[in-house]
């Protein structure tokens, strides 16, 4: 729903888009135009908290891949996985090469799932149906319209078929359950095998015709919007990737990329918190991630900002090559069409997007064939006395760290959980007050061009259920009584302990 209010005695509005569409969870934008109709400032709020790594405190460690999946729905496998990752850190054990191909070939097809998802469902129908079309069509409804009741049941029955094959492997097709400290529940079977081979070909297949599709007729007709001012910003960029320097979702280091192409680091996952930190505001309960060696210096971009992005665009953008033939050949006509890189243009994450999933596939085809994928020893029992770890996974959104310590009896006693959305918050921030500058003058406004403002955030798959946390979980957005012509007369804010304060 968008609202527009006008402050009485004064040309000032406000314009309100609430609730966001499209995306994982809730949030809104808040638009202030001055007297003559231009932006002052756009914010990206979300105002929910979940509080997870606060009440997960107490518990045994061993639950963390099943309550942190209970984070979100759409990426449970990406928690579920970073937390199991974690618990081996903690448990200071390691998988069995068969477990550690077991969990990669789930994730792999998780991550496949969950790109065709966003490209068909979510931030697709902004170019298959068209930015400006009526609000109705702008959905899955619209695509269906557009690319034919066949191609739409296609899309419905692999999806279907790729979450089948996560069920099989890991338990549950949402909240999976064979994850633990040192490897996993059970073996993969012989014919389990020959059916993540047989999907993985007919994966690989489909990515092609839907990349093909977007860069033969999604391309040509929107190569200027992907390019333009109101969606480019000059930030670094994190993935993780192996020691070739390419794209991997499960395992490696990971690398930030400067601006100019620098790589300006390369580190551990273990060794985040002297390269990441977090910084709050008032008006949202999202930390916003910075480089910590830079520092914080507000909401703008450049080499000196030190705010950077996660997501397909960001792991393109650090990755030298990708692994797989297709891949890498997708990838070499998308640095052909923008440039050698880094690419700067926040709407190129959906095409980014595409050629990681037809990396997946391809990745899911080499797993589905390795002889050790139906070794039965899947897991090496934890003996030693429990302490910390880190875990990290490239989640569909961008680089997901989870980050535990236990007591000896191996209870946490501390979470700290940063999400894709976290570390991209910041950025968010900029698209979409820089689209809303760009986009709206002398206060016209229509409902495409706000939906061209919901594209800037909608490029970044955010997860806001994901990313709601705040300093201590005890952050609280303030509320501001205003005169009728605008003026803050009181100012209710809430403190660590609960106290309300009041100031004129």
């Amino acid at each position: 729903m968008t609202s527009s209010s006008t402050v009485p005695g004064s040309l000032k509005r406000t314009i309100t888009i609430d609730p966001i569409t499209r995306l994982e969870g809730h949030g809104k934008i808040s638009v202030f135009l001055d007297d003559a109709g231009e932006v002052e400032r756009a914010y990206f709020q979300v105002p929910e908290l979940r509080g997870f790594e606060k009440f997960v405190q107490g518990r045994p460690a061993e639950e963390m891949p099943q309550i942190t999946s209970r984070i979100c729905g759409v990426c449970p496998m990406a928690h579920h996985m970073a937390a199991t990752k974690a618990l081996d850190e903690v448990f200071h054990v390691t998988p069995p090469p068969a477990a550690k191909l077991i969990r990669e070939l789930a994730y792999v097809t998780f991550v496949l799932e969950d790109h065709l998802l966003h490209y068909f469902f979510l931030g697709g129908p902004d170019f298959i149906v068209g930015p400006d079309a009526p609000k109705a069509a702008r959905n899955i409804l619209g695509v269906v319209g557009k690319v034919g009741i066949e191609a739409a049941r296609k899309v419905i029955e692999i999806r279907k078929r790729l979450r089948a094959l996560v069920e099989e492997i890991a338990g549950k097709p949402i909240h999976p359950v064979f994850g633990l400290p040192g490897g996993v529940s059970k073996p993969v079977s012989a014919e389990t095998q020959i059916r993540a081979q047989q999907l993985a070909s007919e994966g690989i297949a489909f990515a092609s015709t839907v990349l093909q599709s977007f860069e033969e007729q999604i391309i040509p007709a929107y190569l200027d919007t992907i390019r333009a001012d109101a969606y480019t910003h000059r930030t670094y960029y994190m993935g993780m990737v192996d020691e070739k320097n390419r794209l991997n979702f499960y395992d490696g280091e990971v690398r930030v990329v400067a601006p100019d192409a620098r790589e300006w680091r390369r580190f551990r996952p273990a060794d985040y918190l002297n390269i990441v930190a977090e910084h709050v505001e008032p008006w949202s309960y999202v930390k916003f991630c910075y480089l910590k060696p830079i520092g914080w210096h507000g909401f703008q971009d450049g080499p000196e900002s030190g705010l950077y992005s996660v997501a397909p665009l960001a792991r393109v953008n650090v990755s030298d090559s990708l692994a797989t033939p297709l891949a890498q050949s997708a990838l070499s006509r998308f640095r052909s069409a923008l440039g050698p890189g880094p690419v700067h243009y926040t709407l190129a994450n959906h095409w980014a997007r595409l050629i990681e999933a037809l990396y997946a596939a391809e990745r899911m085809q080499e797993l589905a064939s390795e002889p050790q994928l139906t070794d039965r020893v899947v897991r090496q029992v934890p003996k030693e006395k429990p302490t910390e770890g880190v875990g990290t996974v490239e989640a569909p959104r961008g680089t997901l760290i989870h980050h535990y310590k236990t007591d000896e009896r191996g209870v946490i006693t501390a979470a700290n959980l940063v999400v894709a959305t976290q570390h991209n918050a910041a950025r968010i921030a900029l698209s979409v007050d820089k689209a809303a500058r760009n986009l709206i003058h002398h206060g016209e406004v229509s409902d495409g061009l706000l939906n061209r403002i919901e594209m800037a955030f909608r490029a970044y798959d955010p997860c806001n259920g994901c990313a709601t946390h705040a300093e201590n979980g005890f952050t609280f957005i303030p509320v501001e009584i205003r005169s009728i012509r605008g003026d803050v007369i009181m100012r209710l804010a809430r403190d660590r302990n609960g106290n309300v304060s009041r100031s004129q």
